[in-house]
């Protein structure tokens, strides 16, 4: 079958099916199915079992049910409020005032939980209804908390790294250094807009509150101090070389129940619950990546990837030009699927062509989980949206209205990494 008439067929398979409700993984091992008996007469049977077994045997895969246990841990955990109340100290004289706390309590929650849907749903319980009975501003009080909680796709433990490192074999340790300095300055550019739009709108900000007692701050940092030394233990083992990034999740689990036994925040249920969770996202995730991996490899036989690179080559973009491209093609697609699955898709596809002028695929990896981010807070399968839907009620419409300032700071963010690419690279050639 022609490559003309082929592709879009595929591409309506896998819309179709993800319409009819299929799993994202069943949906990808369909459209392979398609693609192996139209375009090739390969054992399909064997090239499934092959590749799906392989797909699920990369040792550096380990340590993704380990850091997605910790979060699930941590999740049931006092540490959502413990960082609220940790934080609002520090944060009210800075112009904005407690709108702070959903960027600085997501930053530090993203560093130990390694997923953004649930930096999103933790953070929000506790800060969403605190601001709103405070007379904050609804917009910004619900917008801050979509931006910031995509910090948990780059701020590592970035369960999304550990997939883009597995899928395209590199270091999972640089990559987590790579994602740490983007993600503070993601951080500060939230921040910095906080002030800014609190400054012009003054009027949409609720009386200041009384000033803290002696006393007060020293016991705010008591509460941070927890969370910061699992998050030191965690990322400063990987960046010391004491341990992989498989022994670091293994010590981030054991943080995490220490940390929920000294509070009595967690019971023999609720640790049972957690690895319940644990466990069945990590089985999400490998049916995604199963499906992904056979279909990477029916798409080998159908020649479309070949044919799409030449393609690409032949219109000789710049660099820029080629990022600036995939930048779209990505928003476009994560209107549509998860970020996880975006990842598994398409990374065999792109990343020869972006090797192939020049760019580096840690750059890359740090690039694409950024973009990723964006389809977070875009409907209509944005997955922060719907997290904050459930949370406060309103329309995922409206819900992206309030995310639209933080969707232009990631693409801001966006521009300056590729400008100057040394943001992501910097610290993971200091390791």
């Amino acid at each position: 079958m022609e490559i003309a008439v082929l592709g879009p067929l595929l591409v309506v398979v896998l819309f179709v099916a993800l319409a009819a409700g299929l799993w994202i993984g069943f949906a990808l091992i369909a459209v392979g199915l398609v693609a192996m008996l139209a375009a090739s007469t390969a054992p399909v049977t064997l090239v499934f079992g092959t590749k799906v077994w392989g797909s699920l045997t990369i040792w550096d895969l380990t340590s993704l049910p380990m850091f997605i246990w910790m979060g699930e841990i941590l999740v049931r955990s006092r540490l959502s409020s413990d960082m609220f109340e940790g934080l609002a100290p520090f944060t009210r004289r800075l112009p904005g005032r407690l709108l702070h706390v959903n960027v600085l309590g997501c930053a530090l929650f993203a560093a130990v939980s390694g997923s953004s849907a649930a930096t999103t749903a933790t953070i929000g319980r506790m800060s969403v209804p605190e601001l709103l009975a405070r007379g904050y501003d609804p917009k910004m009080a619900i917008g801050t908390l979509a931006g910031a909680g995509t910090f948990g796709f780059l701020i590592p433990p970035s369960i999304i790294l550990i997939v883009y490192g597995a899928a395209t074999e590199q270091s999972i340790a640089q990559l987590f250094l790579a994602g740490l300095v983007p993600g503070a300055m993601l951080a500060a550019m939230f921040s910095g807009y906080i002030m800014l739009w609190s400054l012009l709108n003054k009027d949409k900000m609720p009386e200041p509150e009384a000033a803290a007692a002696d006393g007060d701050s020293l016991r705010a940092l008591m509460r941070l101090l927890p969370v910061v030394g699992l998050i030191a233990a965690v990322i400063g083992s990987i960046y010391a070389g004491i341990a992989s990034p498989t022994e670091a999740a293994v010590i981030g689990v054991a943080g995490a129940m220490i940390l929920s036994w000294a509070t009595g925040a967690v019971s023999w249920r609720g640790l049972g619950d957690s690895l319940l969770a644990a466990t069945t996202t990590t089985c999400m995730i490998a049916f995604i990546m199963a499906g992904a991996g056979f279909l990477t490899v029916a798409m080998g036989y159908t020649g479309i990837p070949r044919g799409l690179a030449a393609w690409i080559g032949a219109m000789e973009l710049s660099p820029f030009a080629l990022l600036a491209a995939l930048t779209l093609f990505f928003i476009v697609m994560g209107m549509f699927l998860d970020g996880i699955s975006i990842v598994v898709l398409t990374v065999s596809i792109f990343l020869p062509m972006v090797t192939a002028v020049g760019i580096d695929p840690i750059w890359f990896g740090v690039f694409l989980v950024i973009v990723v981010e964006m389809s977070q807070i875009t409907p209509p399968v944005g997955f922060n949206l719907f997290v904050l839907q459930k949370i406060t009620g309103r329309d995922i419409l409206q819900l992206a209205g309030y995310a639209l300032p933080f969707f232009g700071l990631l693409v801001v963010a966006v521009a300056l990494l590729s400008v100057f690419p040394q943001i992501a690279l910097w610290l993971p050639r200091t390791m």
